[in-house]
């Protein structure tokens, strides 16, 4: 049996852009499978965009990314729903639908990527929560959770369909310290089960206790930082 050794993600020539404006230019790196990476740099950078790239929301005119097994320079958009299937993307504002139980934005999600088995729905609901720890919530809405439960809902969200990237934007910006380092363990429990996680922060301290490789977008590129000096990645 022979195993691939393409990786999740794959960036080569790449130019960003929106609105007809470059936000990064000569993006080349790679992510590979089970990888960790801190994707850092100063507001306006082009982190965000640069995210919403890879999950098709901002258009690829220049270059080629490859993820999850698709070509964004190819991808039609009747195929962005099945890429965004194989990554989970998290959300700093949540995003969640506050007219409905954590139950229900979770089915709401796995009925719109195709399952309409309500046994397998209710029982895959049930895996994640237990996953993220929250599974006496499912009942609440999302106003009668703190914000880190809502956080962690938004993780189970993206979970749901067994991703093999989770892309996290900010995913700590709006926690206090301790509810933060409780989501940090959480993304290092799915990252050791075989998830790999492309994470943007400005959290200096998370990176620091929990070491991994680190990008930054910096005057319009994206340069590799070295871990070991953390004083060299002050955002």
């Amino acid at each position: 049996m022979s195993f691939s050794t393409e990786p999740i993600l794959s960036v080569s020539d790449t130019c960003i852009m929106q609105e007809g404006r470059t936000i990064l230019s000569e993006v080349n790196f790679e992510i590979q499978k089970g990888e960790f990476v801190y994707l850092i740099g100063r507001t306006g950078s082009g982190k965000s965009s640069l995210l919403k790239t890879f999950y098709a929301d901002v258009k690829l005119y220049f270059g080629e990314v490859k993820i999850a097994g698709f070509s964004l320079k190819k991808i039609k958009r009747s195929e962005v729903p099945y890429l965004r299937r194989k990554i989970g993307i998290i959300f700093q504002d949540f995003q969640l639908l506050s007219d409905r139980s954590v139950n229900d934005n979770l089915s709401f999600v796995l009925k719109a990527t195709g399952w309409n088995d309500s046994s397998k729905i209710k029982q895959r609901i049930a895996d994640v929560l237990f996953r993220v720890g929250l599974s006496n919530k499912g009942s609440k809405f999302p106003y009668q959770l703190s914000g880190g439960e809502q956080q962690r809902v938004v993780i189970a969200r993206a979970l749901l369909n067994e991703p093999i990237l989770l892309i996290a934007d900010e995913p700590t910006g709006n926690l206090d310290p301790e509810v933060a380092d409780g989501i940090m363990q959480l993304f290092q429990q799915i990252n050791n089960s075989g998830t790999a996680i492309l994470m943007a922060t400005h959290n200096y301290e998370l990176f620091k206790k929990y070491p991994a490789r680190v990008i930054k977008c910096q005057d319009g590129k994206v340069l590799e930082s070295d871990t070991a000096n953390y004083q060299d990645l002050a955002v």
